[in-house]
């Protein structure tokens, strides 16, 4: 009798999957003489950029819907290397916000096609362009060229990727309509002229080959500026261009290189601009935009808006250019991007011309707007916990070497490094740090005397240290540099000999991590507050109704903020963000907790607030 039931179960089972597997309309996607063809019929995508890790998970559908009000068929997202490989070999596919299938199965669910970004670089803005930090403590390793230990890492992330998402393409049933190689290689290509041409190209078909023995099996495409194709684009392979507002130039490069046909497509139109800290906030008219999309609507280019939601780098995820000026650029916690649909979701005026626009060209009724994230002011948080981090380091051994060590020699990855010297004797003059990495606090006998600031070229300052004391410098990784030549030069903490009064200070360092990789637990740690010091602020406070809010860090130094376990990620005074963008999916009706790691300290808090409205484009002259 129980063989029978478990039968009948089995059977019960069987048939209502198959029955639900029945209900699944199956789609099509080609390319077929210069265009592109969904379910046998000639579509032009039309896209827009959204990247599930920067968007709370709970949200995504409500920023798909919104994408689709605006006329869209088309989601575009990268897929973040380092996001998903928390630790060497160690993959993580299901926490926070990292369900790439639960992703791709809304997007279905709401209509979209999907356009997959996986690099495995992918620069946009994020640490390291996306690369595992670690992958530098392998001498013999160098990333994004024909080398062996790095296309074997490669492989590694390519399969495990493909484990999540081969079947989700449109060839298998799922929303997958494309896949791009790499990630504008023609633009390093041009960089690294110091690399042959031959090798550069032997390293992108290793990638391309990679994906296709993964096992996609859906059009492959790359992207580039259209006049960097000869070193990024590949054979048989849709280029696409990116920033390409000159249409007859888009098709005449694009039949160059894929045979003298289309279709046309530019991967990223940018509907506004990445910011950095202590840069103004750019902007892009929306005139501008809407003339450059009615145009490619006008002469059938699909294109994809990067970005059409641009979401948050929470925690420490926000990467970080450079300039011929600037040695290091980070980029800012928002990622609003000053695009069509805000950091929160919300529709701008050029959502709604862009809306209008679609409309225009559209045979059906777009769908409603989405209405708005309830969004809350939350009431004065008492801060009434402090903790004195440097008192907590001194706590524990560190490790000690001759020379000041980095990160990556440490084991840490992001967060902060203690770098401690005792001295018998005393020393003064000009201390030079040319290897900071990237923003220091310097204490003697834990008293603040200077910063040290990779971002505005500071670094070096008049020190005075009395017979028998410490120096210390407490050194933040401002974010891995995601774009360019450099993204191979991505040490943080201090990098280089430092040297006081000329002379190169060596012998007993100590250096002691703060990765933060979790909020702390104030309970655990010993109370103490000292001006100028590095503290730890805690308070618990308590909501009768919960929804988005923006935290108000205009009175603050320099830091981070956890809530409810959360890293939201980075403030600093100096701007132009002064707010950091709290959605209500991470607070709780009843008791919440929050903690800031202050790095400054200038002024003692003792509230907190959150209010309705960002404020991402007030900077601040520093003295």
């Amino acid at each position: 009798m129980k063989q029978l039931k478990w039968l009948l179960l089995f059977l019960l089972a069987f048939a209502t999957a198959t029955v639900s597997a029945s209900k699944i309309k199956r789609h099509t996607f080609a390319i077929s003489n210069g265009t592109f063809l969904y379910d046998g019929k000639p579509i032009n995508i039309h896209s827009g950029e959204m990247h599930y890790s920067r968007v709370p998970a709970p949200y995504w559908r409500h920023r798909i819907r919104m994408m689709k009000a605006m006329g869209l068929n088309t989601v575009a997202t990268y897929v973040f290397w380092n996001y998903h490989e928390t630790a060497p070999g160690k993959w993580d596919w299901k926490s926070e916000n990292r369900n790439i299938r639960e992703f791709l199965k809304i997007c279905q669910q709401e209509g979209m096609m999907v356009i997959l970004r996986p690099g495995p670089y992918s620069c946009g803005e994020w640490e390291f362009g996306g690369y595992p930090w670690w992958l530098q403590r392998e001498k013999a390793l160098e990333v994004r060229t024909y080398n062996r230990a790095f296309l074997d890492s490669c492989r590694a992330y390519i399969g495990e990727l493909a484990n999540q998402t081969r079947d989700m393409q449109i060839t298998h049933g799922g929303p997958i309509v494309m896949v791009q190689v790499e990630n504008e290689f023609g633009s390093y290509v041009s960089q690294r002229k110091d690399i042959p041409l031959e090798t550069h190209k032997k390293y992108e078909l290793a990638i391309k080959q990679m994906l296709l023995d993964a096992g996609y099996d859906v059009n492959l495409f790359t992207s580039d500026g259209s006049w960097l194709f000869k070193g990024g684009a590949l054979e048989g392979v849709l280029p696409a261009a990116n920033g390409e507002d000159n249409v007859d130039n888009l098709k005449k490069v694009v039949n160059e290189y894929h045979g003298g046909v289309g279709p046309y497509m530019v991967a990223e139109f940018y509907p506004g601009w990445l910011e950095h800290w202590n840069e103004p906030f750019p902007r892009v008219s929306t005139e501008n935009v809407v003339k450059n999309i009615r145009n490619y609507l006008d002469n059938d280019v699909s294109f994809n808006f990067y970005m059409i939601h641009g979401g948050t780098n929470f925690g420490f995820w926000p990467g970080a250019n450079y300039s011929n000026d600037k040695n290091i650029q980070p980029d800012l916690t928002s990622y609003d991007y000053d695009a069509p649909i805000s950091e929160a979701g919300w529709n701008t005026p050029k959502y709604d011309a862009l809306r209008a626009l679609m409309q225009q060209y559209l045979k059906h009724p777009l769908p409603a707007v989405p209405a708005r994230i309830p969004v809350i002011s939350m009431p004065h948080v008492k801060l009434d916990k402090t903790v004195d981090v440097l008192s907590v380091l001194e706590q524990q051994p560190g490790v000690e070497n001759d020379m000041p060590l980095t990160f990556e020699q440490l084991g840490q990855g992001y967060g902060y490094v203690l770098y401690s010297r005792h001295f018998n004797q005393p020393i003064s003059g000009m201390m030079r740090v040319p290897g900071i990495a990237d923003f220091g606090v310097v204490y003697v006998n834990g008293q603040k005397v200077g910063e040290l600031n990779r971002v505005t070229g500071c670094d070096s300052m008049q020190v005075d240290v009395p017979f028998n004391s410490t120096l210390q410098i407490l050194v933040e990784n401002f974010g891995r540099i995601n774009y360019g030549a450099r993204i191979t030069q991505n040490n943080k903490g201090i990098i280089a000999p430092i040297t006081i009064d000329g002379g190169e200070i060596t012998g007993q360092w100590n250096m002691r991590g703060l990765p933060l990789s979790e909020m702390p637990d104030l309970c655990k740690l010993q109370a103490g507050y000292q001006p100028g010091r590095a503290v730890l602020y805690g308070a618990t406070f308590s909501l009768d109704k919960v929804g988005d809010t923006f935290l108000d860090m205009s009175g603050w130094g320099k830091g981070i903020v956890f809530v409810n376990g959360f890293n939201l990620g980075r403030y600093w005074k100096v701007g132009p963000q002064q707010t950091l963008y709290l959605p209500g999916c991470y607070l709780k009706k009843g008791e919440n907790r929050i903690v800031v790691f202050e790095q400054l300290n200038d002024t003692k808090q003792t509230e907190l607030n959150g209010v309705t409205e960002p404020v991402l484009d007030r900077l601040v002259k520093q003295k």
